[in-house]
């Protein structure tokens, strides 16, 4: 246990003494942040407003097409028709024509056969889509107008359904779609955390092995320590480095629900004295119900079970990633035995898609219980609530699954470790292990 312990903290402290390590633990999150303000920007950078020239024959929609960022509506004589459209591509000015028809006895459902839209260059699809909603919309009004409905009555067509539902077996509302929206959005970070830094620190394990095999240094190493501490130390070295990561990740991740909570609802109440702020509410007014939302979670229960899967569901996969790496004498052999771990978290990550709809049904279940996939499938279910008795046994048999791979792979490492330029096999394999 000593040697174990000596290991794992030269592992450790190698690795958290880098600079990198450090910029990376500490920059990371607002990295991402940036790369995601980042690719919003470039979506905005991307749209640009397009300039439709509008030919209206039917005489219902003058100074009802309103212009926005997306396109500019501008109006002109019916009698231009045929100047506009023969100029039409020679014109750098505008993007397009949209010519509606005559409205065949007062038939607005007939308006769209004597209508077109005509183009000089590629507006988008999404473009089209607009001007399309846009003309709905007016069409929409004159068709409530023609049956002579008030604004009350239209208000009353529009009014959205609001169904009170409750669970009886917890005596708790459902999900209202922004609360639901906030668990999705968490099960998505924590089930991606949990599949790329096992993937990631995994990989590091089985490369760290493969390094000193390649160099003859485990043969110095190991006339001091036994194989199996050797791998174990390797293993819980680079877990506590990982799990030094997320824990600081965790806590700024807490830290900035807290200050987004705070600090949206001071601008509000400050906000709401302003009318001129009104139409800048309504994201702060989401913002300030989803921090309310994720604040509101059980943060103790989630971490607690979340920071149990990542670490062994890390030791399970690295025990096989450590075996891989004694086995093979170069990277490029390790492509034929690392699919037996990489297919089970892809597994489980794809299936997660489908049970966080129903994280209580069959599929759920059975991919938060098998230990193949229960590290990533576990921590998806779990902002939605798991029962007790369903993470008390997912975690025993990921427990027990975790150290009986540490037992195969320990197998396979006291012999592959010193084995050189014999490319190991699945039955080769299979005789160390059984040996």
């Amino acid at each position: 246990m000593r040697n174990i312990i000596l290991i794992t903290k030269r592992e450790y402290l190698t690795q958290v003494k880098k600079k990198s390590f450090i910029l990376l633990t500490i920059l990371a999150p607002i990295m991402m942040l940036a790369f995601g303000a980042f690719i919003a920007f470039m979506f905005k950078a991307n749209e640009t407003q397009h300039t439709i020239n509008v030919i209206d024959k039917s005489g219902i929609f003058a100074g009802k097409l309103k212009s926005d960022e997306t396109v500019k509506y501008i109006l002109i004589p019916a009698d231009l028709e045929k100047q506009m459209v023969a100029g039409l591509k020679d014109m750098e000015s505008i993007d397009g024509l949209l010519i509606l028809g005559n409205l065949p006895k007062n038939n607005l459902d007939g308006l769209e056969k004597k209508s077109k839209l005509l183009v000089n260059s590629k507006i988008g699809f999404e473009t089209k889509q607009h001007i399309i909603s846009d003309i709905s919309k007016v069409l929409r009004a004159e068709k409530i107008k023609n049956l002579k409905l008030d604004e009350t009555q239209i208000t009353n067509i529009d009014k959205k359904f609001e169904l009170a539902s409750q669970n009886v077996s917890d005596d708790k509302d459902l999900d209202s779609d922004l609360s639901f929206g906030v668990k999705y959005g968490l099960s998505l970070v924590l089930m991606y955390a949990t599949f790329m830094f096992i993937i990631i620190y995994g990989v590091r394990v089985m490369r760290s092995v493969l390094e000193e095999k390649n160099n003859r240094v485990v043969e110095i190493i190991i006339s001091s320590v036994k194989p199996f501490q050797l791998m174990m130390g390797k293993i819980i070295g680079v877990t506590m480095v990982a799990l030094t990561q997320f824990i600081v990740w965790i806590i700024m991740a807490v830290a900035g629900a807290l200050v987004l909570n705070t600090g949206f609802s001071t601008l509000q109440k400050s906000a709401s004295q302003a009318e001129e702020l009104t139409g800048k509410m309504d994201f702060q007014q989401i913002a300030v119900e989803a921090s309310h939302h994720l604040l509101e979670l059980n943060f103790p229960l989630i971490i607690v079970v979340f920071i149990f899967f990542f670490l062994f569901g890390y030791i399970f996969y690295s025990s096989i990633y450590a075996a891989i790496g004694s086995a093979v004498d170069n990277e490029t052999e390790t492509q034929q035995f690392t699919m037996f771990a990489i297919i089970p978290l892809m597994i489980g990550v794809y299936g997660s898609f489908t049970i966080i709809n129903n994280p209580d049904g069959p599929m759920g279940f059975w991919l938060s219980i098998i230990p193949f996939t229960s590290p990533v499938a576990m921590v998806a279910r779990i902002p939605f609530g798991v029962p007790a008795w369903q993470i008390a046994l997912s975690m025993t048999l990921l427990l027990i699954s975790a150290l009986f791979m540490i037992f195969v792979a320990s197998k396979i490492y006291k012999v592959g470790i010193l084995m050189y330029g014999n490319k190991a096999t699945l039955k080769e394999l299979w005789k160390w292990i059984r040996n």
